[in-house]
């Protein structure tokens, strides 16, 4: 179907059997729409990084939660994380197990630690304070320690995860003190884990923060070696958000050979016979999702031409949060392809000056009418999501195998909205 700018989705055939016109005018927008197959092929990449038996994909479920997408990435053979009661109560939901699932939080109450030893998953803590009240919770129970390699990285400061100035992990040279509560609570160590960042293009340094944690595990551990069963080196596995510029894709075939090569010899030197845990959300999830929004007026203030859509920052929050970059794709009836482009602005409905999508963007001139779609949504998109404006949260749609669209979640109410008041 002509547009005036489709190219990628039209590459991957993402809409189906319909067009994004056609699901504006189905369910309305803005409108939250996955496909499938890119979401199964993306499982795929990573679960081909390594043939070891204990290699695990491991889910990060805050990246969208939605049960329907969660199904289909656990039938491709992933693990999840949680990082709340409410992320382990979906993630039960939509069929993974306890042995499945890894609660990956930090700063929590004794109250949600009972909660994830209720559920029998393993916890993991972040801090020496945490490590204590959960020995006091549970005590004899199995933990994870969250490291701080001191190795950071990500696209924007706020997604760095490790390194010095960041609220995550506990300072290896902490770990005598760590070893001193493991005793005082007769908690079994069961793994070690880490994250560095989000969004890394480049895999040195996450090789690195890979052999900071094996050489670790295995010189400074000791007799607590031997309950490891989980060594997670975290995730941050970036995408090409500028497709239009032709950005290029992380290189996993470079990334398997030397994390395979890394894990291999590194099992065989230990014996260790325990799982290895990637933690991707992004790479998943992200490049599945497009989010679709109306164009309801078009003006000129100076020198400055906004596009007023009603995709404000409560419906996609990135761009307003890390100055996230997400291309925009133009739908519009009888459209043709157009490669003139105009500096535009596009812009939300909520009453903020910073409720911009993206500023002074060249793009074909955008027209009262059209319908646009957000690239790369399927990631922090939804589950970001507000109801800030008390403007109700967007319907999500799955477009499946067969080509056909299916409604995964109806879109809020103002119903919805007064339900909790009391």
């Amino acid at each position: 179907m002509p547009n005036v700018r489709s190219v990628q989705t039209d590459r991957v055939g993402f809409f189906g059997q319909t067009s994004p016109r056609e699901l504006a005018a189905a369910y309305g927008t803005p409108l939250y729409v996955y496909n499938e197959g890119v979401l199964r092929r993306r499982c795929r990449d990573l679960l081909g990084l390594s043939s070891l038996p204990g290699f695990r994909v491991n889910y990060s479920a805050k990246a969208n939660a939605n049960p329907a997408l969660l199904r289909i990435i656990r039938e491709e053979g992933c693990v999840a994380d949680a990082m709340s009661p409410g992320e382990l109560y979906i993630n039960r939901l939509a069929g993974f197990t306890p042995d499945q699932i890894l609660y990956v939080c930090n700063n929590v109450s004794a109250a949600e630690m009972r909660i994830a030893a209720e559920n029998d998953v393993i916890l993991s803590v972040d801090s020496l304070a945490q490590l204590d009240l959960y020995g006091e919770v549970n005590p004899g129970g199995r933990v994870m320690i969250r490291l701080n390699p001191g190795i950071g990285a990500g696209h924007h400061k706020k997604v760095v995860t490790a390194g010095k100035e960041t609220k995550f992990g506990v300072d290896p040279a902490a770990f005598n003190e760590a070893r001193a509560l493991i005793a005082r609570h007769g908690l079994i160590l069961a793994g070690l884990n880490q994250h560095i960042g989000s969004l890394f293009m480049q895999p040195d340094g996450y090789l690195d923060a890979v052999d900071f944690l094996l050489g670790f595990a295995q010189s400074e551990l000791g007799d607590l070696f031997s309950t490891l069963s989980v060594l997670d080196f975290g995730g941050g596995f970036g995408i090409p958000y500028r497709k239009y510029e032709e950005d290029p894709r992380l290189d996993l075939a470079e990334l398997g050979q030397k994390l395979h090569a890394r894990l291999s010899t590194w099992t065989e030197a230990t014996g260790y016979r325990g799982r290895f845990y990637i933690e991707p959300g992004r790479y998943i999830a992200a490049e599945c999702g497009v989010l679709l929004g109306s164009v309801h007026a078009v003006k000129n203030n100076g020198p400055t031409r906004y596009v007023g859509t009603d995709l404000g920052f409560n419906v996609l929050v990135r761009p307003a949060m890390y100055d996230s970059f997400h291309d925009i794709e133009i739908y519009r009836e009888n459209g043709t392809p157009d490669s003139d482009l105009t500096p535009q602005t596009i812009v939300g409905n909520i009453c903020e000056s910073g409720d911009i999508l993206a500023k002074n963007r060249p793009l074909p001139l955008i027209r009262q009418g059209d319908v646009l779609g957000v690239l790369d949504a399927g990631a922090y998109g939804f589950s970001m999501a507000s109801s800030y404006n008390q403007r109700c949260r967007p319907a999500e749609v799955l477009v499946g195998l067969d080509g056909a669209p299916k409604l995964i979640r109806r879109r809020e109410t103002v119903e919805d909205l007064a339900a909790m008041f009391v």
